[in-house]
């Protein structure tokens, strides 16, 4: 106690006896508290929302927020206001009708005619057409056996007696009883699905098929450790894009001997953007996937993947990124989604800041005008942006730069701005050519499925259970990318990849991928 009383004699000593200075301090300290009681609102307020909130980042924005904006003189956008309203209205009209049925499933034409009862009530019935009614029928996972059956000759040449038997490969994987359909399934019932292997084992029981966890897991990293052969051509492939989306995510890792899983990293990389050939025409570079799994987050591996690449890279602030845009080969185009995410979980609080609505309205303006350039060249997206979004950034960087010092520094919505004015030229980049998007949201769709996974399996029971995710999500996420089937494209490629030719790998990559005759024999 006499210690306590020493210090807090001491503090008092250093007090200035000025009444103003001692004012000045009081008010530093409540500014101070205030901010921090501000940023803990803000983290209480985010908790709830993540804990029982909806996911959905849409935002009803009314006219009131606009009212009461602050005293500076700086116009803002009122477009986004009747737009959202006229949206709402719009969608309060709509009603849901029965899905369309593909054109392309197969039929089965069923066929049902007049009871010869019915028929006998009238004199005469001359057949005019038809009507037709679809219906969508499901014949759930069908299980059966293919016995390879092999011819065995007992062959005689010069004398000598032998046997001889045909060639067959019953399984991709040696002293396996799975066919390549199996190990498809089991594949993209886990990586695409988000199965666990325990509900797996329980729907093959219900077919009367007994197969053990284990015996899962063994079909699931055999089949993942012979697709790892495409893994360096599809990394090439991906380095090779002119546009380059990256992001990561976390990944729990149990390992053995360890009481508690920690967490890994799985890296992604998406391929895209588009190049012009010889006479001028635009060509899109094909998507392609890429995921690759680390124990760390440490920045030794984003730039390790990136040191030899040339382009520009779509990503958020992670200061692990830095290091390779310090050396000029790489250009940041940070995301306009991540900037947007900030002031949505702002704006959606009862009683939050009206400038935080409003700089939702000034974001919600650049993506009209992306929504009308979607399907244009990048020649004709770069003309437009260059007329009408940097224009309107201008204004929006003005209206940051006026607002901001009102603002607390530790507070969510100062966090935003500072955010926002900080990473102002990686978001202005998108502007100056029209290969590059204003978001990263291709490659936080391809990320999304381990997301969904976590839930599921929740953790890799080793690195080599790692290792093999990053190659599944490589190779599923990229045919989901160009529009290809991922059983069909998973099957075809685990039964062919053995007797492939090593330097024509690039033939079965998702965006090359032809199926072979015998996809369809069974």
């Amino acid at each position: 106690m006499c210690g306590m009383h020493a210090l807090a004699t001491a503090e008092i000593a250093d007090l200035p006896r000025d009444v103003d200075a001692l004012i000045a301090i009081i008010l530093e300290q409540r500014r101070q508290y205030s901010a921090v009681l501000e940023s803990l609102r803000q983290q209480l307020a985010k908790l709830k929302q993540i804990t029982f909130g909806s996911r959905s980042e849409r935002l009803s924005l009314s006219g009131q927020a606009l009212l009461f904006s602050g005293s500076l003189p700086i116009p803002v956008p009122k477009e986004e206001v009747a737009a959202a309203t006229h949206v709402a209205a719009h969608e309060r009209k709509r009603r849901p009708g029965r899905p369309a049925l593909p054109a392309d499933l197969p039929r089965v034409r069923q066929d049902y005619d007049l009871t010869d009862e019915q028929k006998a009530g009238f004199d005469r019935l001359v057949r005019i057409g038809e009507v037709v009614c679809s219906t969508l029928d499901v014949i759930p996972q069908k299980v059966f056996v293919i016995d390879h059956v092999r011819a065995k000759y007992r062959a005689a040449k010069d004398g000598r007696i032998s046997i001889v038997v045909a060639d067959a490969q019953p399984s991709p994987l040696a002293k396996s009883n799975a066919s390549a359909g199996t190990l498809a399934h089991v594949l993209v019932s886990t990586y695409a699905d988000g199965l666990p292997l325990t509900r797996q084992e329980r729907i093959f029981a219900r077919h009367g098929i007994t197969l053990s966890k284990q015996t899962l897991c063994d079909w699931k990293l055999g089949s993942a450790e012979k697709l790892a052969l495409l893994m360096p051509v599809l990394k090439q492939h991906v380095l090779g894009a002119p546009v380059l989306f990256a992001d990561d995510t976390t990944l729990k890792l149990l390992e053995k001997g360890r009481p508690t899983a920690r967490t890994a990293r799985l890296w992604t990389y998406v391929s895209d953007g588009a190049r012009q050939d010889a006479e001028g025409r635009w060509r899109h570079y094909p998507r392609a996937a890429y995921f690759e799994f680390t124990t760390t987050r440490e920045a030794i591996h984003p730039s390790r993947f990136l040191k030899k690449y040339y382009g520009f890279l779509q990503a958020d602030d992670y200061s692990g990124y830095h290091a390779t845009f310090r050396t000029g080969r790489v250009q940041h185009c940070l995301c306009w989604a991540h900037v947007r995410r900030r002031y949505v979980d702002i704006a959606r609080e009862p009683g939050a800041s009206p400038l935080a609505a409003e700089a939702l309205q000034f974001i919600g303006r650049i993506y009209r005008i992306e929504s009308r350039l979607k399907y244009a060249p990048p020649d004709e997206r770069r003309a437009v942006r260059q007329a009408e979004t940097v224009p309107l950034l201008v204004h929006f960087r003005a209206w940051l730069d006026a607002h901001y010092p009102s603002l607390l520094p530790r507070s969510a919505l100062g966090q935003a701005f500072a955010y926002t004015l900080s990473n102002w030229a990686a978001l202005l980049r998108f502007t100056d050519d029209g290969i590059l998007a204003p978001d990263s949201n291709l490659v936080e769709r391809s990320i999304r499925p381990v997301a969904v996974g976590r839930k599921a399996w929740l953790f890799a029971a080793s690195e080599r259970g790692g290792q093999a995710a990053a190659v599944v999500f490589s190779l599923i996420e990229s045919c989901k990318l160009v529009g290809v089937e991922p059983y069909a494209y998973l099957r075809d490629v685990l039964q062919r990849i053995d007797q492939h030719r090593v330097d024509r790998l690039t033939e079965l990559l998702p965006f090359n991928w032809k199926p072979s005759s015998e996809l369809h024999s069974v």
